[in-house]
């Protein structure tokens, strides 16, 4: 943003909470949950401004939220949070984000760093063989079209039904693996026919299937909740979405939603808020279609375990991986808070963020309900990569929400002109960090240095009180897009 064109004032309420009070069409403020050096990021790159914007939305409730890993999005930057009533308010897809259901999940092994690193360019490659990466990875699941319309309806249920899933496997998933509100039939064909070939795949850009190691635990008997024992230990992380079915899921709606109210376009300070009114056709048609999407990524990342677990066992006939969690990242909740001291359900838009959970929310699987839900924050391609845990205070502060990832500090462009994929994979296996990708191209634009600090992000959540530290995981090998 050029110097002397901000037309809002930034009012420090701690070390890591800031704030933009409400002003010109603002409903409510803007609060930003960042250190200075963060913080200074979030500015740069016009973030404020759309935190600002998603406060004029109708309906929005308590505060514009943005998290640490906040950078400029389409509409509404990454790393926002926005609550809006659920019988008054509003729905907005790029509030979601395009890649709806994107998340990860972490699994635990009874693995060790050394036994593994020995064996790891075999366990690459049958890793590369078992999990299509990239832009055009096409699934090595065939799926008729009933069973893909039983996929978006089901979720995690249909890999169960079809012994790709276990009953564990669903009890550690954020919502269990399943939307119930989903319906195939509001999903377009041509974003059926963009997923079809897709499930079970990585694709490209910031996902990735990771093997890391137990670095450090923070909070020994969480982390023992959780299946994280000692250092040492290797873990697997599978940061996936809803691939092209979800992103044309958005696009067909944001298109249905300028078209039925121009209207409403032109009242907004960016056509890319584009929302439907709760209660209208349009609003519930785009709830359950991207109910539908979420349950394709959840069953996505099912996929891609089940083959995680079999190339394991071909390279490590005793391996066992559990599921310590699966969160979503860009989904939109109806949820229950107190506002103004009242009791109310609202419409919690998660774009860029984890559900942070404290402990005593029913939806939360049974064996973590009495500490809260894991939170697991993925750092970028050769950085730390975190285990945190949902508190009380981020209900209060946060609509139970925390970051989601280091967040961009580089667009991809700027990337491409700065590093060479062949450098950073040289550098990494200096490091002992092994990398197996698709391309070049995906390795430079998803260089280390083009994202903030994972360090420091996640220095905030547990600062703040909206995620606490459990463990820190460091990486062993990477499969990229």
């Amino acid at each position: 943003m050029a110097e002397g064109k901000k037309e809002y004032e930034i009012k420090k309420i701690s070390d890591y909470e800031w704030e933009v009070p409400k002003h010109g069409n603002m409903k409510v403020p803007v609060r930003i949950y960042a250190s200075e050096k963060l913080l200074k990021k979030i500015e740069e790159d016009g973030s404020i401004e759309q935190g600002i914007n998603v406060a004029t939305l109708p309906g929005i409730q308590g505060k514009s939220i943005m998290l640490p890993d906040a950078h400029r999005g389409y509409g509404m930057s990454i790393g926002g949070v926005a609550g809006f009533d659920a019988e008054n308010g509003i729905i907005s897809p790029s509030a979601v984000g395009f890649d709806q259901n994107c998340g990860v999940r972490l699994l635990t092994t009874n693995l060790e760093h050394d036994e593994v690193e020995e064996k790891i360019h075999p366990l690459l490659d049958s890793l590369f063989a078992n999990v299509p990466a990239g832009v055009g990875g096409k699934s090595i699941f065939r799926l008729s079209k009933e069973e893909l319309d039983e996929v978006l309806n089901k979720g995690v249920d249909w890999a169960i039904k079809n012994k790709y899933a276990t009953k564990e496997d669903k009890e550690h998933c954020e919502e269990f693996g399943r939307l119930e509100k989903a319906d195939a039939s509001k999903v377009s064909e041509k974003a059926k026919d963009r997923g079809k070939n897709q499930l079970g795949t990585l694709g490209a850009g910031n996902h990735f299937l990771e093997i890391q190691t137990v670095n450090e635990i923070f909070d020994k008997k969480i982390a023992k909740k959780f299946g994280i024992i000692h250092k040492g230990q290797v873990v697997v992380m599978i940061h996936t979405g809803s691939r092209g079915l979800g992103h044309q899921t958005c696009s067909d709606f944001l298109r249905r939603m300028e078209k039925e109210d121009p209207k409403m376009i032109d009242s907004l300070p960016d056509k890319d808020l584009a929302y439907a009114k709760v209660g209208t056709n349009t609003a519930e048609d785009y709830f359950k279609a991207m109910c539908a999407a979420a349950n394709f990524a959840w069953t996505n990342r099912q996929l891609i375990t089940y083959q995680t677990r079999k190339s394991f066992k071909e390279i490590f006939p005793k391996s066992e991986l559990k599921l310590v969690y699966d969160v979503c990242h860009n989904i939109a909740k109806e949820e229950e808070y107190e506002i103004n001291g009242k009791k109310k359900r609202l419409i919690i838009h998660r774009k860029g963020a984890t559900r942070a959970f404290g402990p005593g929310r029913k939806e939360v699987p049974e064996v973590y309900r009495d500490i809260g839900q894991p939170i697991i924050i993925p750092g970028s391609m050769g950085t730390a990569s975190y285990v945190l845990v949902g508190t009380k205070k981020a209900e209060q502060e946060t609509f139970s929400s925390t970051a989601h990832g280091a967040g961009r500090n580089l667009s991809r462009h700027q990337a491409l002109k700065q590093f060479r994929g062949e450098q950073i994979k040289a550098d990494l296996e200096k490091r002992h960090i092994y990398l197996k990708a698709k391309s070049w191209k995906g390795i430079a634009e998803e260089a280390p240095l083009s994202y903030k600090d994972i360090d420091e992000v996640v220095k905030v959540s547990h600062e703040v009180g909206i995620g606490n530290l459990v463990a820190r995981l460091t990486p062993l090998a990477c499969i990229k897009g």
